[in-house]
């Protein structure tokens, strides 16, 4: 979904509202940069819907506490993965 700013902006906040995704997974899901979903959540839809963007805001806040959490994690499943 590349087509107008504005409408990708609310599509993008609702979806990382409705599923608590990270910027990167919203990026691979719209198939767009990890700078442009940052530019839309955080500047173009501050401009179109203040409640969407506060909740997003939650939801990355959240993400960024989260992510040395994630990091690990992967780095653990690198060198020690499960046993299948």
């Amino acid at each position: 979904m590349k087509g107008i700013p504005e409408e990708r902006a609310l599509a993008l906040g609702e979806y990382v509202v409705e599923t608590g995704a990270t910027v990167r997974r919203a990026a691979q899901q719209f198939g767009i940069s990890k700078s442009t979903v940052h530019k839309d959540l955080t500047q173009r839809l501050r401009a179109q819907n203040r409640a969407l963007y506060q909740q997003v805001r939650q939801v990355l806040q959240q993400n960024k506490e989260e992510r040395h959490l994630r990091g690990g994690w992967a780095t653990r499943q690198k060198y020690h993965p499960d046993p299948q």
